[in-house]
């Protein structure tokens, strides 16, 4: 039997250790989710308050609500409130249709877009070779409807989805163009989008060209064939077309700019720490002169790769100032099927330049004419093709 002096002690130290408890919850809570751990007393708090109104609407709301729904939105607005375009918390479904859009192959009509600073839907290019090309959606295009429904505002994650669709199905953009005064209507059959991004050719006078329409997750190993495919042809130079390339992944433009450059700098990227990692091209590139084709269309890691072979002076770019895409995102998957980009990083040439919202600037600024009346996009001479052609001799003498 437990005597009352006993009794007495245990529950003065179960009070004691509750206090603690307490105390400790309230200023060090340590809660995990997925990889994360959030810990601190504001967080806490944000935590309780979230908590808090979520039951009051979940009392007093005039109608049912559901739970998951109100759970979605709670994460989707966080993204939203740092007003970048590149930052977003994907659903299990967007999650899924994202992964299935950069890994090349889905059912839509082949566009990248992103969401700009005025809240448009905004073209960064169409994919070689698809619907959205050849109906002639072009670079900068403002998507605001998607069939009927207005689009000004919405996510691109959102838009994505209900732009991709079943192979033969049909769908409707309308789009506002800076250079037309009425908005344009584009009728777009889906097809399933399964691309070869990286294509290769030799040329007359043996200069070798390659097209890369989007850094993949094979990119890298395909762009090292095609130039040892064009090596056993006695390639005298090289065309590299990163026009309209809207970029994808950062470890295969590394890849690529490796086989360009000697030992030095590729980029470097600091986060809001300033902490900087720096990124590399190992020692040996290729042994012909080049040229690097870009665009308006070229973004993220087409600049990476145009921005350090210009800062290095190892080729001439050629074309026009590029779109300017100068961030760098994570992509995580988290536990329930969701995942998310956030921007966590700014990126610089190797001597110090940041792209972002400014672009690359061309060694040879040559703009290509727009089509005439009636004319088909790959019936129009390639001018800047031409020049790059012009330039790459001049090397290769």
């Amino acid at each position: 039997m437990v005597s009352k002096k006993t009794a007495l002690t245990w529950g003065l130290v179960l009070v004691i250790v509750t206090s603690m408890l307490t105390f400790m919850l309230a200023n060090t809570i340590s809660l995990t989710f997925g990889d994360m751990k959030l810990i601190s007393k504001e967080q806490y708090e944000d935590i309780r308050k979230l908590m808090a109104l979520k039951n009051e609407i979940n009392k007093y709301y005039v109608d049912e609500v559901e739970q998951e729904k109100l759970m979605e939105g709670a994460l989707k607005g966080m993204f939203e409130a740092l007003e970048d375009p590149y930052s977003m918390y994907m659903d299990e479904d967007e999650y899924r249709s994202f992964n299935e859009t950069t890994s090349g192959t889905y059912g839509g009509i082949g566009i990248i877009i992103t969401k700009s600073e005025d809240g448009y839907i905004t073209v960064v290019a169409p994919i070689e070779d698809t619907p959205g090309e050849r109906v002639g959606l072009k670079t900068n295009d403002k998507i605001i409807k998607v069939d009927n429904t207005d689009v000004v505002g919405w996510d691109t994650d959102k838009v994505v989805k209900i732009m991709k669709g079943e192979p033969g199905t049909k769908v409707k953009l309308t789009v506002i163009r800076e250079a037309t005064d009425e908005p344009l209507v584009f009728d777009i059959t889906r097809e399933m989008i399964n691309i070869k991004y990286v294509k290769s050719k030799m040329l007359e006078n043996k200069i070798g060209y390659v097209r890369i329409s989007m850094f993949d997750e094979d990119t890298g190993d395909e762009f090292r064939k095609a130039l040892e495919g064009l090596k056993k042809q006695s390639m005298r130079g090289l065309i590299l077309d990163l026009r309209q390339n809207p970029g994808g992944y950062v470890r295969e433009c590394l890849k690529v700019a490796d086989e360009l450059l000697d030992e030095g700098i590729v980029f470097y990227a600091e986060d809001k720490q300033l902490k900087r990692d720096t990124f590399k091209s190992k020692a040996g590139k290729v042994e012909v002169p080049f040229v690097i084709l870009v665009d308006e269309g070229s973004a993220s890691a087409s600049e990476i790769v145009s921005g350090a072979v210009k800062d290095r002076k190892a080729g001439i770019i050629i074309g026009t100032k590029t779109f300017g895409k100068g961030l760098v995102q994570n992509i995580k998957d988290l536990q329930d099927g969701s995942g998310y980009k956030l921007t966590v990083q700014r990126y610089y040439t190797p001597s110090g330049i940041s792209i972002h919202k400014v672009g690359v600037e061309p060694n040879i600024v040559v703009e290509q004419p727009a089509p005439q009346e009636g004319q088909r996009d790959e019936e129009q001479q390639d001018v800047q093709l031409d020049r790059a052609m012009e330039e790459v001799l001049k090397l290769a003498r």
